[in-house]
């Protein structure tokens, strides 16, 4: 059975395929920056915190590494509304993807926080900073400088992992080559472009972000 390439039935399409894209960069960059947040507070709390309260965050950390993100977001969207909870399908996608991102983040920023040099602590000690200022002056620089590379990888997985949003429905990427592919029935060409378009966030974000922690972390980090 032969099947013949037609791109040109696709490229009238792009403008809504680019549109779906700046979408999966918003859920993207929504997530990894909640998540990032998260991932603060909860390193700072196991490595930081009295036990009880690392033992609740500990919990959280197991149950959201090793379920499915899909699932957890399932749970948002149509086990909430039992409780009288509504969430948009963007909301679920967003929360269940930052919720998940926190529990990935706050492994990576703890190890980050362990990093840290005893001779630093040390002399911030002796120079009588609070535990607070500690975190703010020695801890965080450090792990800025040594973590953005393991951070920048994890945004990359959390816009790959956006594509899951058009499960519900929501107009990201994929969810505009599901709709397209529905009206023109040519499914390589269609995926084939979206799949280029994924390349290309990923590497310009890639870039990005490297350049970023050159400049402002002086972290090594590669271009590609």
């Amino acid at each position: 059975m032969s099947y013949t390439l037609q791109f040109g039935q696709i490229w009238p399409f792009l403008p809504r395929l680019l549109e779906g894209a700046v979408v999966s960069l918003q859920i993207a960059v929504l997530a990894f920056c909640g998540g990032l947040l998260i991932g603060t507070v909860c390193a700072g709390v196991r490595s930081f915190g009295p036990r009880w309260l690392a033992r609740i965050v500990g919990l959280y950390v197991v149950f959201f590494t090793n379920t499915p993100q899909l699932v957890q977001i399932y749970f948002l969207y149509f086990a909430l509304p039992d409780m009288g909870i509504l969430l948009s399908s963007f909301m679920a996608v967003v929360i269940g993807m930052t919720l998940n991102a926190g529990a990935y983040l706050t492994e990576i920023q703890r190890a980050g926080f362990e990093s840290r040099r005893a001779s630093e602590m040390e002399a911030a000690e002796v120079m009588g900073f609070s535990r607070i200022q500690q975190i703010r002056y020695v801890i965080l620089p450090h792990v800025a400088r040594v973590l953005f590379p393991p951070l920048s990888n994890q945004f990359i997985i959390v816009t790959l992992g956006t594509s899951m949003a058009a499960v519900f429905g929501v107009e990201e990427l994929t969810g505009e080559a599901f709709n397209i592919n529905a009206q023109t029935f040519r499914s390589i060409e269609i995926f084939s472009v979206t799949a280029g378009i994924y390349v290309v966030l990923t590497l310009a974000a890639s870039v990005g972000l490297a350049l970023l922690g050159r400049a402002v972390f002086r972290a090594r980090t590669e271009l590609i």
